[in-house]
């Protein structure tokens, strides 16, 4: 995990509103988010073996997630590598062979390549134009 400074970092925004800008540059709320917190995940480069994503904390601070018109504060962005395992998930659920099928990461902190770092800058000024620089 690499963390990038931000000018986005302790910003106040409702959720919907982030949603609205960010789905449409390729950010997804990632699926381990709970009431009080998430992730928005921006994919940068995907392989067989590895994830990378720019991802971007959010914390509810009236509310919780599942609310209309919840208000979070973003995080301090960070790139962030799943290494994956090369076969299925050897924890399958022996009653439902067909869940759980897919391997977890081998590494949910993999290194990131160096090459990637810029890239991810880049995402981070793209993010600050897109979330500071026009109005909410």
């Amino acid at each position: 995990m690499i963390e990038l400074n931000s000018a986005v970092e302790n910003k106040q925004f409702k959720l919907q509103h982030l949603e609205e800008k960010l789905k449409p540059l390729g950010y997804v709320i990632g699926g381990n988010w709970d009431y009080d917190h998430g992730y928005f995940d921006y994919k940068i480069d995907a392989t067989v073996e590895n994830y990378l994503y720019l991802r971007v904390p959010f914390k509810a601070v009236d509310g919780e997630l599942d609310q209309k018109g919840v208000k979070v504060e973003l995080g301090k962005p960070f790139l962030l590598s799943h290494a994956f395992q090369e076969s299925q998930d050897d924890n399958v659920m022996e009653y439902n062979p067909f869940m759980n099928q897919f391997a977890e990461p081998e590494d949910k902190d993999a290194q990131v390549p160096q090459k990637f770092i810029a890239t991810g800058q880049n995402l981070v000024q793209e993010l600050e134009a897109t979330l500071l620089f026009f109005p909410q």
